[in-house]
């Protein structure tokens, strides 16, 4: 197909309009044009098979025909209205159905929101302005979350050090920063500074990197001892580790979790949600003004991201579609062990098989440190040599979905294999 401007021009028109040329996301310089199923075509008409399924949400693949045909369907009937919507109402039943913590929720548009909603509400409800995170865990853009998200400088714990420029000073002295799975040093943490802790806030899995056994069911424990409310940012496992996600899967149950990427089937949607005591400091009425937690968004429930999420989460209930899910993963980690292997290439396959990511180390991975510490110039090769193949991720994750062939997995095993090669000559 022939397009009058190459990605090369559009990038150079990216840079007159955007900072550095891009939405902030991911390499300004592919600009993808159409995707369909498991693969997705760039502006210069390059296909990829999309281990990124835009960072997370497109777990059928895109545009799966009865998802479109509920948007279809919604379309002519109109895009939002700052109002209710029943589909938004049948989505949120669903939601709570199938999430272990959810007893009421309310809608937003990104999960960073949803994130920063779940911290305020945990201020709102203990009264209290401390908040608990870990290293390396993402949890949005607000000032809370861009506390050591991606330090370069390991600053001792729990000091917090911000990751953006713009946000007060103020911000850090009312955050504590701890390891990713040490349960002793969050124990000795919380014995000094609980009693001031609004909210802990914790990906189930941080990144890539799974919990160690039995270190959430201690955070559960420490957060009951103290009073603290138990966030789960499930934004990225929600409905993606199990239908009722991280907290299904790992049988613990948090207070509050921030859910978002699937349940808007491609479009803007997220969601806070838990308990329903907390969640009654969204309700005026129900707290008081000096109580209450303000909280709107224009596009927040809008009835076409609702009908996508429903169908979304209507055909993932069927039965065997998570099998399917996990299958697909663990068979993409057995290729990229085999071929690295077969070069002698220290790594590990880090992860669950919904969520995984090679990491150039012959140590084993428990928090961001060891992520940090690893082979950093090996990875680039490794992942630019699979985009050369055909492979379109993101530098830190792999993403597959239910749209995935016999093609693709042998191309996809080709691509691992002379990634592999890659790595191998540089030593």
């Amino acid at each position: 197909m022939n397009h009058i401007h190459s990605q090369a021009e559009w990038a150079a028109r990216a840079q007159k309009v955007l900072p550095g040329g891009g939405f902030g996301n991911f390499d300004p310089t592919i600009f993808i044009r159409e995707g369909k199923g498991a693969r997705v075509w760039d502006e210069n008409g390059t296909e990829y098979i999309d281990y990124l399924i835009g960072s997370g949400p497109m777990l059928l693949g895109h545009g799966h025909p009865e998802v479109l045909e509920a948007i279809y369907e919604q379309l002519p009937k109109g895009q939002t209205f700052f109002a209710n919507n029943t589909a938004a109402i049948e989505l949120a039943e669903e939601i709570i159905r199938a999430v272990p913590c959810a007893e009421q929720l309310r809608y937003v548009a990104s999960g960073g929101e949803a994130d920063m909603y779940a911290i305020r509400a945990a201020r709102a409800f203990t009264g209290r302005d401390k908040i608990v995170k870990f290293e390396g865990g993402y949890h949005g853009m607000s000032a809370e979350a861009q506390m050591s998200l991606a330090p370069a400088r390991l600053a001792n714990f729990p000091q917090a050090v911000p990751d953006s420029a713009g946000i007060p000073r103020t911000v850090a002295n009312e955050m504590l920063i701890a390891p990713f799975n040490d349960a002793d040093y969050i124990r000795s943490l919380l014995a000094e500074h609980g009693e001031r802790v609004a909210g802990l806030i914790v990906e189930p899995l941080q990144r890539i990197i799974p919990p160690q056994p039995g270190f959430l069911n201690v955070l559960r424990e420490e957060c009951d001892r103290y009073g603290i409310v138990l966030i789960f940012d499930e934004v990225v496992t929600g409905f993606r580790f199990a239908y009722g996600g991280a907290q299904e899967l790992y049988g613990v149950q948090p207070d509050l979790c921030s859910l978002g990427k699937i349940i808007g089937g491609g479009f803007p949607l997220a969601a806070t949600a838990g308990r329903a005591d907390i969640m009654a400091h969204f309700d005026k009425a129900a707290v008081g003004a000096e109580n209450w937690l303000m909280q709107l968004g224009t596009l927040s429930g809008n009835p076409v991201a609702a009908v996508a999420g429903l169908k979304t989460m209507e055909i993932l209930r069927r039965e065997g579609q998570y099998e399917i899910l996990r299958a697909h993963g663990e068979r993409l980690m057995r290729m990229a062990r085999t071929a690295l292997d077969a070069e002698g290439i220290a790594h590990r396959i880090v992860g669950h098989p919904t969520l995984f990511e090679v990491v150039f180390t012959d140590g084993e991975v428990r928090d961001y440190r060891d992520v940090l510490s690893a082979d950093t110039v090996r990875a680039a090769i490794f992942n630019t040599t699979l985009r050369r193949h055909g492979i379109f991720k993101s530098p830190g994750k792999t993403y597959p979905c239910l749209a995935l062939t016999e093609a693709d997995f042998e191309q996809t095993r080709a691509a691992y294999a002379a990634a592999a090669r890659a790595v191998a000559k540089t030593g």
